[in-house]
């Protein structure tokens, strides 16, 4: 894909003001198309390259007429949950051009029963699975099922509602957080109760203009709080890319077996499906296997995949939404990144907020390295922690050691009280590149 030359400058809105979507604003800033870019409600990171917006990702009208009043010529929707509340929709009855699912197929990733019975009915790899409505019912298919399984909650809990039970105890204890204790409110009015696949994790995203699909370099997320994986699940830790558990061969059999076929199904369903799809994979001897869908960039793979990104992000997401996304392979810098997120203290639980972060510009002054702002905020012109995951820094290198290297490097350089982050993002990588 090239850039098309364009006399006038555009306007972008980006939706969110996490770290996904810094990276969404630094990738249009790049591009030769833009010419202003606005951030809603953005963060201390977006505010330095766009113009920030005091406008909730909830308040859907306020963005869609605030997208009006500035002739903002295309807007790119980060997080789920106002894709999920129709964002899309309400755009598109103003006219107002968006890069996004309608609710409809947002579904994909806001209902994950909808999710699973779409992909078996297409036949696409995935582990089996039971739905149950109600906790009883669920406790007795675990006495008869066993251990491990998969607990999911249906609807959206922040990347948080997902429980892989190594035993029959924690399963059980999955059940009652979920439907009886109300952890995730009426997201967990319905779970599935999945089969356990063992393997390596992988990350796909792929921009789809409802027929033609266009597929990003593989990514891994590392999801677990702790090094080697353990501890809760969080929203990520970091992740790097490409992923080698994915190769080339891998890479089309994924956009021939599992991609591809779910925009078809959704077309017969009535439900043409544009904007960014992702698909969160595992890989076993037999293959790869859809593990779930997400609607959106993924977060923190975005800052992983899009600097390396050649093509411009703007033509990419602009001609999709237009309906004509042109069909071919994205073309990529060479080497790999990696980002390593740095939280607050209690996260993923309650966190600290108000630490005034250290380091900052000297971590900018390096060269091929990237800090995005998640959860930052500026008070008396410093900035501080406003969320639970603070920031990412990304940095490029000719290999995945060679960027995690750099990425720790600049990493030592950041501080804040009680900061915390994984000091083995990418081992993976690294291990299979020693054999």
């Amino acid at each position: 894909m090239v850039a098309k030359a364009s006399k006038k400058k555009k306007s972008v809105l980006v939706v969110g003001g996490g770290g996904r979507e810094h990276t969404l604003a630094w990738a249009f800033h790049k591009s030769p198309q833009v010419g202003r870019v606005f951030a809603a409600p953005g963060n201390a990171g977006t505010a330095q390259i766009a113009e920030n917006v005091a406008v909730g990702t909830g308040d859907i009208e306020a963005l869609a007429k605030f997208a009006r009043s500035e002739k903002v010529d295309l807007t790119g929707v980060g997080p789920e949950a106002p894709l999920a509340e129709g964002i899309v929709d309400r755009f598109h009855a103003a006219k107002l051009p968006i890069f996004g699912p309608t609710k409809q197929a947002a579904r994909i990733e806001s209902s994950k029963i909808f999710a699973k019975e779409l992909v078996l009915k297409a036949g696409i790899p995935t582990a089996p699975a039971e739905i149950f409505d109600d906790a009883e019912a669920a406790r007795r298919y675990i006495d008869i099922s066993g251990a491990p399984c998969v607990i999911k909650a249906d609807g959206l809990a922040a990347g948080k509602g997902v429980v892989v039970a190594l035993t029959e105890e924690e399963a059980y204890a999955a059940v009652e957080a979920t439907m009886v204790e109300r952890k995730f409110g009426s997201a967990g009015d319905r779970i599935l109760i999945e089969d356990y696949v063992s393997g390596e994790e992988a990350s796909i995203l792929a921009v789809t203009d409802g027929e033609r699909v266009a597929v990003m370099i593989p990514s891994q997320d590392h999801k677990r709080l702790k090094d080697g994986d353990g501890g809760p699940n969080t929203g990520g830790m970091g992740a790097y890319a490409p992923a080698p558990v994915i190769d080339g061969k891998m890479l089309k059999t994924v956009t021939e077996t599992v991609i591809e076929p779910t925009i078809a199904a959704l077309a017969d369903e009535g439900i043409p499906y544009q904007g960014c799809i992702y698909a969160g994979l595992i890989v076993d001897f037999e293959g790869p296997k859809l593990l779930e869908f997400n609607c959106r960039f993924g977060d923190p793979e975005a800052q992983a995949v899009l600097p390396l990104l050649q093509d411009d992000l703007y033509e990419v997401c602009a001609s999709a939404t237009a309906g004509n996304l042109e069909f071919g392979r994205f073309e990529w810098q060479s080497g790999a990144a990696v980002a390593v997120v740095a939280a607050s203290k209690g996260y993923p639980g309650e966190y600290e907020k108000g630490r005034i972060i250290k380091g900052l510009d000297e971590v900018a002054a390096m060269e091929d390295v990237i800090v995005f702002h998640a959860g930052t905020a500026v008070e008396d012109d410093k900035v501080v922690t406003a969320g639970g995951r603070v920031l990412a820094v990304t940095a490029l290198g000719v290999t995945v050691a060679d960027a995690v290297k750099r990425a720790y490097d600049a990493m030592g350089r950041v501080r804040f009280a009680g900061m915390y982050y994984r000091r083995d993002i990418g081992y993976k990588a690294v291990a299979r590149s020693r054999g």
